[in-house]
């Protein structure tokens, strides 16, 4: 892995009012920061044998259903042992999410 990680702020480059699951539910969905954000930096970060550092710090806070399509998706499109070498999750304002997170990647099983 190279020195360099790549960082997504999820309040700063997305929003600090996660959505509901899917796009037709409501704004800033689990599904839109999938496509729009976590997935292009995750690319990149693969790409480049690096690691995507997302900061959940700074919301509203996150409803079940955003965090499972935006991480469990990242998972179902990469493979969880993929995603678990170029993903850290960090989370001070609420230390669980990581641990739920790592619950959603590690259900999908590896291609």
């Amino acid at each position: 892995m190279t020195s360099q990680n790549i960082e997504l702020r999820v309040a700063r480059d997305f929003t600090v009012n996660p959505g509901p699951r899917k796009k037709e539910d409501g704004q800033f969905s689990g599904e839109e920061f999938l496509t729009l954000e976590l997935e292009p930096k995750f690319r990149e970060a693969y790409n480049a044998k690096s690691i995507l550092t997302v900061n959940l710090d700074g919301v509203s806070g996150y409803p079940t259903s955003f965090l499972e399509e935006a991480f469990g998706g990242l998972a179902r499109s990469f493979g969880s042992r993929v995603v678990n070498r170029h993903l850290e999750i960090i989370s001070e304002d609420e230390p669980y999410l990581k641990e739920e997170i790592q619950q959603y990647i590690d259900q999908v099983q590896n291609p």
